[in-house]
């Protein structure tokens, strides 16, 4: 706990020398980033949440508004069905995104419209299965 500043010293000087004092016991060596240059500011604007943006690109998170991150979701499950193994990990995998989807659909946005509809199974497995035998052997000759 910091010290009381004594009566007649004025603030400055008791301040420098508790940080004086502070330098001398090593408190400030081995703080993190030390020796390394200030991050550049990439804003010129001020932004009041600046240190919660940085925190949250340093761990690798983002936020997005729910039907924003469906829709990320359902992109991503399509391309994981389009080199899925089998028929069967691609029908889970597209039921199991248009269920989240239809559960979206039911509710009131909680943000910008979701813009989706479920899939047809069917169709996404057909894809699936000319993706995987490729073309027909009257076009490989």
């Amino acid at each position: 706990m910091t010290e009381r500043k004594p009566p007649g010293v004025s603030f400055e000087s008791f301040v420098d020398k508790q940080i004086r004092d502070a330098q001398a016991r090593g408190e400030f060596a081995h703080l993190p980033g030390a020796g390394k240059p200030a991050p550049a500011l990439t804003e010129t604007v001020y932004d009041e949440l600046w240190w919660i943006k940085s925190k949250m690109a340093r761990e690798g998170l983002a936020v997005l508004p729910p039907s924003l991150a469906l829709r990320k979701e359902a992109e991503d499950t399509l391309a994981a069905a389009a080199v899925a193994p089998s028929e069967r990990m691609v029908r889970r995998l597209i039921e199991g995104v248009n269920v989240k989807i239809r559960e979206m659909m039911s509710k009131p946005p909680p943000g910008p419209p979701l813009g989706l509809k479920p899939y047809d199974v069917e169709e996404i497995v057909r894809d699936w299965h000319e993706r995987r035998s490729g073309p027909p052997a009257a076009d490989r000759a």
